[in-house]
């Protein structure tokens, strides 16, 4: 296990060295170490521009892509309707500062889709929203500590960059339990260590579950977990937080949460609400977001809530209303079947976790089942030559064990089918 943790730590180390060292003034190249590609042939990746499933390189090279903003794009990228409202709020001013028009009818589209949770704060980005929640969670309960899912990604802010997938802490191996200024951590998929929480803490204001923990390798929760933290927490009077930025309208027309049984008192949204334009937002039970309205939890930010943003929103959601999310799935485990077959008839094993729109590929018999076990299934260098190899090729993916692949509603079936053959070919170039 020690030596598996070690492994992950180098490479989430090692991509800092895939920053674009031809740039003069932008640190590494990019403002986000997430976005780092490692060079190929000497020459770093830098995107020109992306429509539909593909994205253009400054060498106008074209690939399907599957990192799709980071699972931002579930319409694809660049949608022209989004396009054509966004165009239209910009020109008739991107930041009046009051009120407009536009917050509220992005709000309704957007609450009329996650049930009870029936009022809505616009913010930037999904730590944002984050934030937010847990603000307002602390404000209800009078309680200091969120708790958090060891590996999994609620944001970058410093509170709950507390074991994120990569870190030591994450591992919770037989050390106490990490605690981080007012943030714990819980072990994903582990009953018991649930009510062991409770049993230690009595100042838990919430917790903070994901449907799945993507940013780890797509982890699924097994069945009855995620019920079963929600039922202990409303026992001993914590709230619950959906963390839906990456998943929310991911997998169908509301929250994944939601049809995992899931009630929770607040959950953050974002990437899939905007299709690629910067925003979030927290939606909530009227009476804990009352908090917000009557002055006790500040909220503020310049550009939360603005009319590009929200008109990304409301024109997504047009979009997203008529989605046919059963066959946008249903072409993503195609696709994963075919991954895999196109792997066993080299005779090498190779095995996917998560869902048919986000996934992860693992270079073993069986997917993993926590975090624990991604540790050990891990193989940073065999999926760095996948990505090459699949690269050469035209298909982009991320290049690290954790990364996943993302399908969007633009990835038809002649997509996926390109994609399978790609896979086969990269499949015996890499068993020769």
């Amino acid at each position: 296990m020690a030596s598996a943790l070690l492994r992950v730590l180098a490479t989430v180390r090692g991509r800092n060295e895939w920053t674009n060292t031809m740039t003069t003034h932008l640190v590494g190249g990019i403002s986000s170490a997430g976005r780092a590609l490692p060079p190929m042939d000497g020459k770093p990746f830098v995107a020109r521009r992306s429509q539909g499933a593909y994205i253009w390189d400054d060498r106008q090279r074209q690939y399907i892509d599957t990192a799709l903003g980071f699972g931002a794009t579930v319409i694809g990228h660049a949608n022209p309707l989004v396009v054509e409202a966004v165009t239209a709020a910009l020109r008739n001013g991107p930041m009046p500062a009051f009120a407009h028009d536009g917050e509220e009818e992005a709000a309704s589209v957007l609450t009329a889709a996650t049930q009870h949770l029936s009022r809505a704060i616009f913010t930037n980005t999904g730590s944002e929203a984050v934030h937010l929640a847990c603000r307002l969670a602390r404000a209800a309960t009078g309680r200091s500590y969120i708790a958090k899912m060891a590996a999994g990604y609620d944001g970058w802010y410093d509170d709950v960059t507390l074991g994120q997938a990569g870190s030591t802490d994450a591992a919770m191996l037989t050390n106490a339990r990490p605690v981080h200024e007012r943030t714990t951590l819980l072990r994903f998929n582990d009953f018991d260590d649930v009510d062991q929480l409770f049993a230690e803490n009595s100042d838990i204001a919430a917790v903070i579950l994901e449907p799945m923990l993507a940013n780890a390798g797509c982890i699924p929760a097994a069945p009855g977990y995620l019920a079963h933290v929600e039922a202990t927490a409303r026992r001993h009077g914590a709230l619950v937080i959906l963390d839906e930025v990456l998943m929310g309208f991911r997998t169908r027309f509301g929250l994944t949460g939601h049809s995992m049984q899931v009630e929770a008192d607040l959950a953050t949204v974002g990437k899939a609400i905007g299709s690629g334009v910067a925003v979030a937002a927290v939606v909530g039970r009227p009476d804990l977001m009352a908090l917000a309205e009557e002055g006790t939890v500040n909220r503020a930010g310049t550009y939360s809530g603005n009319p590009v943003a929200t008109a990304a929103v409301t024109a997504t959601f047009q979009v997203l209303r008529d989605l046919d999310y059963a066959a946008l799935l249903a072409r993503g485990e195609r696709l994963r079947h075919g991954i895999n077959s196109a792997f066993a008839s080299c005779g090498r094993a190779v095995t996917t976790s998560g869902e048919g729109s986000v996934f992860t590929i693992w270079f073993a018999d069986s997917p993993p089942s926590n975090y624990a076990e991604t540790l050990d299934r891990a193989n940073a260098v065999m999926t760095l030559k996948l990505h090459e190899a699949l690269r050469r090729r035209g298909l982009l993916i991320m290049p690290f064990a954790f990364g996943r692949l993302y399908l969007s509603n633009a990835h038809t079936d002649g997509v996926v089918d390109e994609m399978i053959g790609i896979f086969e070919d990269a499949a015996r170039d890499m068993a020769a």
